[in-house]
């Protein structure tokens, strides 16, 4: 067995004892869906960052640096950029009334909000675009394990969604915050000293500029290829209302603790996303000739490091995966034991009953996640999926609900339906987008028309959350 797949097999079972573990401390929903309230500012840091850097961050974003040059900065820049957003505006408004109401899923909030049909949308919506980036997750462990081993991809895909569902499954986002924190000391650590290891190995910054393509484009930062600033659009606002991250505020002791612990979360991920564009210009002068850009990462840390730190390495990116799979099993399974279990099926389903529903559909979840995994053929494009359908249909129902009391429950459905429709209309023409307009953007667009819209005609009185 070589030490690169002894390391993350060892690494695999560490987590999953852990959570098996930490699950026995897990007593009811609260502890499984919001950690009982009581993650401080550093535990929130840790998972929400491990959410955040995950297969697109890694995997992808090198992969689209080796593609397109600095310009793939956007791709996880964009996700800081959303997280200050999210930080210092909507999720500490967003804490305090899940915590004065006992909210514990964004589909709770969007019931409260609007209507119990509301939240059965959304959650239908988000169940078939959730389970395509748990995929693009899953598609980047197997790459990985694929080029250390030589397995098959879907094998890899296999090993990382067993040992997520394990972990999850038994200790929920009390379990995943503190394997979290543990994958964290690995992945910073580890990425710390990747990236002036892998320019020292290719000879220095002048040896790859030598070697890398000469083009502009390549070397611009707002626009190369299909990356740059353009990724504002589609990312921006997924990481301000996506349900996953927004659960996760709502384990939150204290607004301090929403405010400090997103916030480092934001800045951290401004400086991270140099490491993967960087990498991934590297890996382009080191190997011109790769067949698919997203072998790139696992490519450099495998040829072009010393074996020991190639093989932490490999254990950093395929923990990445692992970590943001289980922010993914997490919004699957909350949602269909709260939102759709009892928010339709049972209305007074027992605190045990709705556990049991929930650890069984993160079972389902990660088995589908698996199954798409291996018919699906890109990491990114599996992400921008999911990312294109939660900004056109949670942004005006979260931003709307939290700040403009005249969105109700008309205008919300107008927005998913205005929102979604167009986006789609986009991705089926030819180039699937207008000039300078994304589908996203599109989507984005009409949703807050179709808002506007359902707002200016007659209306009845909506109930509304108050602070």
């Amino acid at each position: 067995m070589s030490l690169h797949l002894a390391l993350l097999l060892a690494y695999s079972v560490l987590q999953v004892l852990l959570g098996l573990w930490i699950g026995r401390r897990v007593r009811g929903t609260d502890d499984f869906f919001v950690a009982g309230r009581r993650l401080g500012p550093a535990l929130l840091f840790s998972t929400l960052l491990a959410a955040n850097i995950g297969a697109g961050s890694t995997v992808g974003a090198t992969g689209l640096g080796y593609r397109d040059g600095l310009s793939a900065w956007w791709w996880v820049g964009s996700a800081g950029i959303g997280s200050l957003f999210l930080g210092f505006l909507v999720g500490p408004r967003i804490r305090r009334i899940a915590q004065e109401q006992g909210l514990h899923t964004v589909g709770d909030f969007l019931e409260r909000r609007y209507s119990r049909g509301l939240r059965g949308v959304i959650a239908l919506l988000l169940w078939f675009g959730t389970l395509a980036i748990l995929a693009g997750q899953l598609i980047a462990a197997g790459k990985i394990l694929h080029v250390v081993t030589g397995l098959p991809p879907a094998a890899g895909s296999l090993i990382g969604g067993l040992v997520l569902t394990v972990y999850f499954t038994a200790g929920g986002l009390l379990g995943a915050a503190w394997i979290n924190a543990l994958q964290l000391v690995v992945e910073v650590s580890v990425f710390a000293v990747l990236l002036p290891a892998a320019i020292h190995g290719a000879g220095g910054w002048p040896a790859v500029v030598s070697r890398a393509p000469a083009e502009a484009s390549f070397w611009s930062f707002w626009q190369g290829g299909a990356s740059g600033v353009s990724y504002v659009a589609l990312l921006v606002p997924a990481f301000v209302i996506s349900p996953g991250l927004l659960q996760k505020v709502y384990g939150a002791r204290d607004d301090r603790a929403v405010r400090t612990g997103v916030g480092l979360n934001a800045v951290f991920l401004l400086f991270f996303a140099f490491i993967p564009t960087l990498l991934g210009v590297v890996a382009r002068a080191q190997h011109p000739g790769l067949a698919d850009h997203e072998l790139a990462l696992p490519t450099i840390l495998l040829h072009d490091l010393p074996p020991l730190l190639g093989a932490l390495g490999l254990a950093a990116a395929f923990t990445t995966d692992v970590n943001t799979a289980d922010a993914i099993l997490f919004m699957l399974s909350t949602s269909l034991a709260q939102d759709l279990y009892r928010g339709f099926v049972n209305r007074e389903a027992s605190d045990a009953n709705v556990l049991r529903v929930a650890r069984a559909a993160a079972v389902a979840g990660g088995a589908l996640g698996i199954a798409i995994a291996v018919v699906a053929p890109s990491v990114i494009g599996a992400l921008s999926i999911f990312y294109s359908l939660l900004s056109v249909s949670l942004i005006v129902p979260v931003i709307g609900g939290l700040y403009v009391p005249r969105v109700g429950t008309r205008e919300a459905f107008a927005s998913i339906a205005c929102g979604v429709t167009a986006m789609l209309a986009v991705l089926a023409t030819p180039g699937r987008g207008w000039g300078a307009f994304s589908p996203v953007l599109v989507g984005i667009l009409a949703a807050v028309f179709g808002c506007l819209f359902a707002m200016a005609m007659p209306r009845r009185r909506d109930r509304f959350v108050r602070e």
